[in-house]
């Protein structure tokens, strides 16, 4: 009992997490930038950048390899919501949400 105690709690302290909220609004994983901004409004934070992804096609015998690269957008936001409550960090690629992480709390 005392192992699954502990285990809750760790979970429960990382730092990476799957949804937040925004008022009474859910914000998570898979929505759209688009949708945050309707949800959330404007971030305190934000920046961008561009990133390579790779991947590596293989015909099942070992005949032939393709190396396949995409450029993708990478989108990062905080959302300050005071001192109650944690700072949010959302990343985004290709405009769709992928990371939310907690911060310290906000001001």
């Amino acid at each position: 009992m005392k192992r699954l105690l502990l285990i809750l709690c760790l979970i429960l302290a990382s730092t990476d997490a799957l949804a937040f909220r925004c008022g009474r609004k859910l914000v998570q994983i898979g929505d759209y930038k688009f949708d945050v901004l309707e949800k959330c409004g404007e971030p305190e934070w934000t920046d961008r950048r561009y990133g390579m992804r790779a991947s590596r096609l293989r015909h099942p015998y070992g005949a032939l390899e393709l190396d396949q690269y995409e450029e993708i957008v990478i989108d990062e936001w905080v959302y300050n919501f005071g001192s109650r409550r944690f700072k949010q960090f959302l990343q985004f690629e290709n405009g769709v949400l992928k990371k939310i992480e907690n911060l310290e709390y906000g001001r």
